[in-house]
C-alpha cells in the first residue's frame, strides 16, 4: 500500500493484463446489458475470479470510474472551451448535449452517476462535481448574456440532463435528441419565466 503522496508501484505484467480484459469486458458486458450488469459476467467473460475484479475495482462505481474516465476527461476539457465561446446560450446548449451522451453511454448511468453524489470516496463523485461547476459556470454566463431564463437553476439544467439520458434508455436515438432540444429551448430567455 502506497502512502500519500507517493508514487504508486507499476501493477505486475499479468494484472495489468488482468485489468485492461476486466475494463474491456466491462464496456462489452455495461453496453449490452447497462451499468447494473452483473460484475460476475464481467469477471467471468475477462476470465478471472470475481475476487481478482474486485481487487482492481472494489465497488461497482470504482469500475464506471475506470471506464469513464477518458469520456470525462474529454467533456470536462469541452466545458472549459465553451467557457470562452462567443455565444454563452449556444455554449451552454452544446455542454447539455455533450453530457447527456456521457452519462446516457450505458443505460441506468444516469443512476449511477446520480448515486455517486452522496459518496464522496467515489471517482464518480469527483467528475460529477466538476461537471458541475462547469454547468454552473457555462449558465452564469448564458443567464448573464440574456440568452436564458433568469429562473433558471443548476438544479433544473442538472435535472434536464438526467431526465434526457433516461430518455436516451426509453426511445430511439432521434426522438431521444429532439426532447432534449426541446427542452434546451424551455429554458432559453424566449420562454415564459414560471413561478
Amino acid at each position: 500500500m502506497s502512502s500519500p503522496g507517493s508514487t504508486p508501484r507499476r501493477m505486475r505484467a499479468d494484472a495489468r493484463r488482468n485489468h485492461d480484459r476486466l475494463l474491456a469486458e466491462a464496456r462489452t458486458v455495461f453496453e449490452e446489458q447497462g451499468a447494473q450488469a452483473s460484475l460476475e459476467l464481467v469477471a467471468r467473460r475477462a476470465g478471472v475470479a470475481i475476487g481478482t475484479l474486485y481487487a482492481h475495482f472494489p465497488t461497482r462505481r470504482a469500475l464506471l470510474g475506470a471506464l469513464l474516465r477518458e469520456r470525462q476527461d474529454d467533456v470536462f476539457a469541452l466545458g472549459d472551451t465553451l467557457l470562452t465561446d462567443q455565444d454563452p446560450g449556444a455554449a451552454l446548449a452544446s455542454w447539455m448535449r455533450a453530457v447527456t451522451a456521457h452519462a446516457a453511454v450505458y443505460s441506468g448511468l444516469a443512476d449511477q452517476l446520480l448515486g455517486s453524489l452522496d459518496d464522496t470516496s467515489s471517482e464518480l463523485y469527483g467528475a460529477c462535481k466538476r461537471m458541475g461547476a462547469a454547468g454552473e459556470a457555462l449558465l452564469g454566463r448564458a443567464k448573464a448574456a440574456g440568452a436564458v431564463r433568469q429562473d433558471v437553476t443548476a438544479d433544473d439544467v442538472f435535472a434536464l440532463i438526467s431526465a434526457a439520458a433516461w430518455l436516451r434508455d426509453q426511445l430511439p436515438p432521434d426522438r431521444a435528441d429532439r426532447q432534449l432540444g426541446l427542452m434546451i429551448d424551455g429554458i432559453a430567455a424566449t420562454a415564459p419565466a414560471r413561478d
